[in-house]
């Protein structure tokens, strides 16, 4: 009779730690997944299920073959990914995106691993390094990983911490948004047409909200936190005021492909609500993280059209991150040098964005299956998106400017021969699929 692989741990029960147990205990290997809400809570989260969406629902664009970040869907949904297929049955309306209703989303995720036969669920923190005979460890603790975790890994690699600020965006009630303002409409009229809510402003409208802006009430920062950057990606409505009064006109308050049909001129300038759970009761403001102190956030975006009366479920906040120098640090299979039982996955190994995050996670449970069951794992190549992200924070980057990374179509190696720009997109993801292909023949020979 052969005996049962010895478990994995995996620290951490956000996406990138739900995939990664969902991942190894499908190819047979048990599981101990390591949870510490409720019994320590965060200063984002607010339930108890595993994989909450603590920013925003959407796991951006689907498109496959013209958008990295939806080829990676692609590839997620081909190797089983169980946050994708979550995120299918949980999916609401959002144009070209795919968003989800974040409590139905945690739910199904939850429940599925909580009635894996392979997948045990405890509940604690784990303050410091894993204990020696756990000899395969994956750290999926993200980006609000406990600072006696974070402190013990660190000492452990050698290298100072680096570290950004997350902002999160306010939930409105629907019933309490004026639709004699407001219309729905997707950008060009992509998707269903109609996935968006949209609120008009005229340009003076548009300015005094600018000043507002510029002029409102901010989060204070502790000492140590002053001189932390902002991810690209996430950077806070009231810190791209200040680069300039146009900069949200060009970013998320963008008017092109859309028509108030309320006004007879073009709105000046336009906030788009995108649906945040699947009843449609709640719609989250996109593109509007804040550091605004609470009294300031409702004060400034009750004075957007449409928003007069508006409920608020959630206002924004901001969180702080924490990440290692990922190409200094870990091999190309996801290990730490220094001590290669422990494996690292989602945010913490410096890739941003849900997929992302699920996407190392899928990776770092079936490279740690992989050898539980005496088979050597291989990574992906780096024409796939999971490769091209493997590749970047694993060696790709220079240590030295090290930041956190979405998937994009830079990441990957440039095509053979001539091809017409817009054919380079689609060709790069129809190589990527035939690539994850044959990697996965080859190691099922």
């Amino acid at each position: 009779m052969t005996q049962a692989p010895k478990a994995i741990h995996i620290i951490g029960g956000g996406l990138a730690g739900s995939e990664a147990a969902w991942q190894a205990a499908e190819m047979g290997v048990p599981v101990i997944l390591h949870e510490m809400r409720p019994v320590r809570k965060t200063d984002a989260h607010h339930t108890e299920n595993l994989a909450e969406m603590v920013c925003s629902n959407s796991f951006r664009s689907d498109d496959a073959e013209n958008n990295a970040v939806g080829l990676l869907h692609e590839e997620m949904r081909r190797m089983n990914s169980l946050i994708m297929a979550s995120a299918e049955k949980n999916k609401v309306p959002a144009g070209s995106a795919l968003a989800v209703d974040r409590d139905g989303f945690s739910a199904h995720v939850t429940e599925t691993l909580e009635n894996h036969p392979l997948i045990t669920i405890e509940r604690g923190e784990i303050d410091g390094l894993p204990p020696a005979d756990w000899d395969s460890v994956i750290i999926a603790t993200g980006p609000l990983t406990s600072p006696a975790l974070s402190s013990a890994v660190l000492e452990l690699c050698g290298e100072d911490s680096l570290a950004f600020f997350d902002a999160i965006a306010p939930i409105i009630y629907k019933d309490s948004i004026d639709f004699g303002t407001a219309w729905y409409q997707s950008r060009y009229d992509k998707g269903d047409g109609a996935d968006y809510i949209n609120l008009p402003m005229t340009r003076e409208q548009y300015y005094e909200f600018i000043e507002d802006l510029n002029s409102g009430e901010k989060t204070d920062f502790k000492e140590w936190e002053k001189d932390t950057p902002y991810f690209e990606g996430c950077m806070p409505i009231e810190v791209m005021a200040e680069r300039g009064p146009e900069t949200l006109r060009f970013g998320p308050m963008k008017p092109v492909g859309l028509t108030c049909p309320h006004w007879e001129e073009r709105q000046y300038a336009v906030v788009q609500l995108r649906q945040d759970n699947k009843l449609g009761t709640l719609y989250n403001m996109v593109g509007f993280q804040t550091k605004l102190k609470y009294a300031e956030q409702t004060r400034i975006f009750k004075k957007i059209p449409g928003l007069e009366n508006a409920q608020f479920a959630r206002l924004g906040g901001l969180h702080r991150n924490t990440f290692l120098n990922s190409p200094k640090v870990l091999d190309d299979l996801m290990r730490m040098k220094a001590d290669p039982r422990l494996r690292f996955a989602g945010q913490i190994t410096g890739v941003e964005g849900y997929v992302e995050s699920a996407a190392m996670g899928l990776m770092a449970g079936r490279f740690a299956a992989m050898e539980r069951l005496g088979r050597t794992p291989v990574a992906p190549p780096a024409t796939t998106a999971f490769g091209a992200l493997i590749n970047h924070i694993t060696g790709g980057a220079d240590a030295k400017t090290f930041q956190p990374m979405n998937v994009n179509f830079g990441l990957f190696p440039p095509l053979e021969g001539k091809v017409y720009k817009k054919e380079r997109k689609p060709a790069m993801s129809r190589r990527a699929l035939e690539d994850l292909h044959k990697w996965r023949e080859a190691l099922d020979d």
